[in-house]
């Protein structure tokens, strides 16, 4: 990463996890965490460190920066952050509100068009919490679709012409989806001959500067056993085939579509087996990432493909049951910047 712009990191909802988490990242992983900042409210994290102090008997200092340069020289065990003026600081634990869902959302707005500008290097996203987005007037249903409308506004361009996928990656597997967040029976038709061929080229081009060579892309069906033939659905022969048909012709190493309750295991990275594929396709939400996510949420990261920017952030939500507690995990976000770190350079493979 470059030395001179250091990473944001997003305070997240304050009712949630995201501030304690990110307290504890700082407490506990002080090199991962050189040259990043928070951008949020001060009391917020202070209030969280205060619930982690609770916890541990060590309390990690909050201090207020006057500028994103002045987050190069924080100290080591301290969490910098840079205020956004108008943010509740006092947001009840474990609630649904109109107020965590504006902080939440400005502190993402701020972080994208500070990454669009060039002022960090890359941002990294803690849990916000979609209904309190909603009830904070926030038309978009989460990080991935607002961060898209930043960076095609950005761009000067429209939404449509400035396609995103949601990849979800740990050390075993790594899966990117069609469509996102949306119904299951608005998933179905969002399997479309176009978006296949679209998340197939952008899967590509963001894995091969991530791997340094072209992946090797393996696409699950909809159907059962991906249609059986036509037995059970013909969209794996009217749709997904002929997109991975067109995707070859591009050069592009895809193959399938197969079964998806397999593919996953082909695709899978062990210490004994090297797996078959470096990335699945997945048609739809729950699809790709209850497999991903079965195998444990602490090193799951969330990375946006297709952005001029980077982003990750972890695979787990607000967690509001145990927010507050001092108990969340924070390697899934340590992991996140981590692999923030490294694909702000291009330089090591996720």
């Amino acid at each position: 990463m470059q030395a001179a712009k250091p990473l944001v990191i997003t305070q997240g909802d304050p009712a949630g996890i995201g501030p304690e988490i990110i307290v504890k990242a700082f407490r506990d992983a002080p090199e991962a965490l050189r040259h990043c900042f928070v951008v949020g409210n001060v009391a917020t994290l202070r209030r969280a460190a205060q619930c982690v102090a609770d916890s541990s008997g060590l309390q990690i200092p909050v201090a207020r920066l006057g500028s994103v340069q002045d987050a190069l020289h924080a100290p080591m065990r301290c969490v910098p952050v840079l205020e956004l003026p108008g943010l509740a600081s006092d947001v009840p634990w474990g609630q649904i509100t109109e107020a965590g869902g504006h902080a939440a959302a400005e502190c993402v707005v701020w972080a994208a068009r500070a990454a669009l500008n060039g002022e960090v290097a890359a941002m990294c996203t803690a849990p916000l919490h979609k209904e309190a987005l909603s009830l904070a007037g926030v038309s978009f249903p989460g990080h991935t679709e607002l961060l898209q409308a930043e960076a095609a506004q950005f761009a000067g361009t429209s939404i449509a012409q400035m396609p995103v996928r949601m990849m979800l990656a740990n050390d075993e597997l790594r899966t990117v989806l069609v469509s996102i967040h949306m119904s299951l029976r608005d998933a179905i038709e969002a399997v479309t001959f176009d978006n296949v061929l679209q998340t197939l080229r952008i899967t590509h081009v963001a894995l091969t500067k991530a791997l340094g060579r072209a992946p090797r892309i393996g696409v699950a069906g909809l159907n059962p056993h991906a249609g059986e033939g036509g037995l059970f659905g013909r969209e794996e022969i009217e749709i997904i085939a002929p997109a991975i048909a067109a995707a070859q012709a591009e050069g592009i190493d895809a193959r399938g579509p197969f079964a998806p309750d397999t593919v996953y295991m082909r695709a899978r990275n062990t210490p004994q087996q090297l797996g078959e594929f470096d990335v699945v396709i997945a048609m739809y939400h729950d699809q790709g990432l209850i497999p991903v996510k079965y195998l444990g949420v602490d090193k799951g990261v969330n990375v946006t493909l297709g952005l001029p920017l980077v982003r990750t952030s972890p695979d787990h939500g607000t967690a509001f049951d145990i927010a507050g507690k001092g108990i969340a995990d924070a390697d899934s976000l340590i992991e996140s910047i981590l692999v923030a770190k490294k694909l702000a350079d291009f330089s090591v493979a996720i």
